[in-house]
């Protein structure tokens, strides 16, 4: 990440453009505005931002096309927006490859402390794709960190950036059973609670990529990698 993060900011409500722009300007940000889905997609292709903050219905095309047509390009951290705390368009989003989400209305500060987590989480990730650990297989699951590659069963899976660094994550440790609250602070580097709705949303996706029996729940405490005899 450069000293100077780069945010494009995707929102088609001028009111609520302007004052994201103004807050991430006001927090040490460069920003690129756009207002519909094709402004989006070209604006990404023209400015590169390290990180993308995206409201799902936008005219033109909505953010879920956005987001398809971006991370066709190249991976990036995308924090979405929506209007509606539906589950339905949460995992879709999450699934076409937003990282995060945040329901309307929101908090500025928030919104920064979680693009911000997400900059962060990219620059770990970067650290573990140069680290010299050989791919790790569990139960006919191999992830391997430095090629950000993943297969079930032999065949090739694609992940999100996010998926697979909770999947990695997961994997370093199969069958014991890491808390919520460790994960949400290892993946987002969030310690005050924030992110856990985020978290299960995300193994609800992932599991439909990579098998639900793979991804055990102990309710009330977190998640593991499990052999298939788990619930």
């Amino acid at each position: 990440m450069t000293s100077t993060p780069h945010v494009l900011i995707v929102e088609d409500d001028p009111t609520i453009n302007q004052a994201l722009t103004d807050r991430f300007v006001a927090e040490g940000f460069e920003v690129t505005r756009a207002h519909d889905g094709p402004s989006a997609v070209t604006a990404f292709a023209e400015h590169s931002p390290e990180v993308v903050v995206l409201d799902l219905m936008l005219p033109g095309f909505d953010g879920l096309e956005v987001c398809r047509r971006i991370q066709a390009v190249r991976p990036v951290p995308v924090l979405m927006l929506t209007a509606r705390d539906d589950e339905s368009d949460i995992i879709v989003g999450l699934g076409v490859g937003a990282d995060d989400y945040l329901t309307k209305p929101f908090r500025m500060r928030e919104v920064v402390a979680r693009v911000r987590a997400l900059l962060r989480r990219v620059e770990r990730a970067a650290e573990l794709g140069r680290s010299d650990d050989g791919p790790v297989q569990h139960d006919g699951l191999l992830l391997d960190e430095r090629t950000r590659r993943c297969t079930v069963d032999g065949q090739a899976v694609h992940l999100t950036p996010t998926e697979f660094d909770l999947l990695a994550l997961l994997a370093r440790e199969p069958g014991a059973v890491l808390r919520r609250e460790r994960i949400v602070a290892d993946l987002w580097g969030w310690d005050d609670g924030l992110g856990r709705g985020s978290l299960d949303s995300h193994i609800k996706s992932l599991r439909t990529k990579v098998g639900a029996h793979r991804i055990r729940t102990v309710h009330g405490v977190g998640y593991a990698l499990d052999d298939g005899s788990g619930q």
